[in-house]
């Protein structure tokens, strides 16, 4: 489950069905060369970390089937998939499991 804080009110995501979210990681600053970016030219990563899931899948006969992935997983998802969302500060994504393309770990 996602918190976030606004004046001491907490303020809890919790996504429905098949729904995560994730926090988006931050854009690179700088190129490969070392040319730094201004906002305008960053690209929004298509990376990042799931905060809260949804209680799964509804299948047609009625059953419910638990999501693949689970909180802090870290994830690549399809660029213009779900909706931005933005809480204070903390810039989220909510979309469909369905839009996630794998998870990943750095070793």
């Amino acid at each position: 489950m996602a918190t976030a804080t606004k004046s001491k009110k907490k303020i809890n995501l919790v996504p429905l069905g098949d729904r995560v979210v994730v926090r988006r990681e931050e854009a690179e600053e700088t190129t490969a060369g070392g040319i730094v970016l201004p906002d305008t030219a960053k690209d929004k990563p298509k990376r990042g970390e799931v905060v809260a899931i949804g209680d799964g899948h509804v299948k047609n006969d009625g059953t419910k089937v638990p999501l693949t992935v689970k909180v802090g997983d870290k994830v690549i998802f399809s660029p213009y998939a779900g909706e931005e969302i933005k809480i204070d500060d903390e810039e989220y994504v909510l979309l469909r499991e369905s839009d996630i393309l794998c998870t990943y770990s750095e070793d």
